[in-house]
């Protein structure tokens, strides 16, 4: 049985589907007292568990309710009472996670916590990524265009040299390693903020910390055989991503009975498989636009949130992705910086930890502001 909860503020207004249509603006407060809501999703849903008052709905497999704390409480207890000890054990568990801030990340130079968003500033070196590919493909462009994202403000250097946009080709071994490991190696001498590598491939993600990047971005959660024992020996903070299918065939046609719960899970399988490897600092990250439409995308992204009840710290990619185009009609990825900073915002304020953006500066104004509030 999955279990997600979400922590709601005031009266939100009641959407089918959605815990919450017009989520608050910004981080939330402490919920433990009476008038705190929360979202409940239950799926699939026994018909042999009770529930308590307050408005309910049956959607598609799942029941999803909001409650009071104390509803929440007089429920756990009556649960518990019929003998429902481990479902008891899971709630409170994210009940708990959702009030704790995110664990720090640390490398061997620092550490990252998370009081603010941090801004990860996204380096392609590659000729097709989809909204920058080419410019900076040489080693050269590629160590002058990362200096600018730090000196505009990013927090970790996401460094990239293969595409995984819908539609993209494979690259080699040869051809990524040729990429990625000289401009890591130059920017060691010039930056102390986190490196992260972005690769499926052991050998690329072994090469590139070996030159001095901390983080392994892996868009195939750990799946490729050695990357888990790579991690695990290295002790680097890993970040495991849900996408469904290949970048050939995630967008065809996507599909999910209950999207929300359905990557959670699967998360939360992967974050279990990790720490059992060994591997005690994790990053969890949706995969807005890998095998979803959308519908999906945006029921994630108004449910970061539940995603807190992991306990590990979340990361959003939203910048100049296809969403963002369908949302405000602007079909040229490079345009789309406006509306990719407002779903930002608005995702720190729904439990996003990190952001992953292409515009810096930006990003940082939009997000300074969100902080404030």
């Amino acid at each position: 049985m999955s279990v997600l909860l979400q922590p709601l503020m005031g009266d939100p207004p009641w959407v089918p589907h959605l815990f919450l249509e017009q989520a608050p603006f910004g981080p939330l407060p402490t919920f433990a007292h009476e008038g705190c809501l929360w979202g409940v999703y239950l799926s699939p849903y026994p018909d042999s568990l009770p529930w308590p008052e307050g408005q309910i709905l049956r959607q598609e497999g799942a029941l999803v309710g909001q409650m009071t704390f104390g509803s929440l409480q007089r429920w756990l207890g009556v649960l518990q009472q019929q003998g429902e000890t481990a479902l008891v054990q899971q709630i409170e568990k994210q009940r708990v996670a959702q009030l704790t801030p995110s664990p720090a990340l640390r490398w061997s130079q620092g550490e990252l916590t998370f009081e603010r968003p941090q801004i990860m500033g996204v380096v392609n070196v590659t000729p097709d990524s989809f909204s920058d590919g080419g410019r900076y493909l040489n080693q050269q462009s590629a160590l002058e265009h990362a200096l600018s994202l730090v000196e505009a403000g990013a927090d970790i250097l996401d460094i990239g040299g293969e595409s995984t946009r819908p539609g993209a080709a494979p690259v080699s071994e040869e051809e990524e390693l040729a990429r990625v490991v000289p401009v890591i190696a130059a920017l060691t001498k010039y930056v102390s903020i986190p490196i992260s590598i972005d690769t499926t491939k052991v050998t690329v993600a072994k090469a590139a910390l070996q030159a001095g990047a901390t983080i392994l971005n892996d868009v195939a959660a750990l799946a490729t055989p050695g990357m888990t024992q790579l991690a695990a020996q290295r002790a680097c903070p890993v970040i495991l991503m849900h996408k469904q299918g290949n970048p050939q065939t995630m967008q065809v046609s996507p599909c999910y009975q209950q999207v929300v719960v359905e990557v959670y899970d699967f998360l939360e399988k992967r974050l279990t498989m990790a720490r059992e490897a060994g591997i005690q600092q994790v990053v969890v990250d949706p995969g807005i636009g890998f095998g979803k439409n959308s519908n999906h995308n945006m029921a994630l992204i108004r449910h970061l949130r539940s995603f807190r009840g992991l306990g590990v710290p979340i990361l959003l990619g939203v910048s100049r992705k296809r969403l963002v185009g369908e949302l405000t009609g602007e079909p040229q990825a490079h345009k789309r910086d406006m509306g990719s900073h407002t779903l930002a915002a608005l995702g720190y304020g729904w439990g996003a930890d990190i952001v992953r953006v292409h515009d810096v500066v930006g990003a940082r104004q939009a997000l300074r502001v969100a902080a404030a509030f």
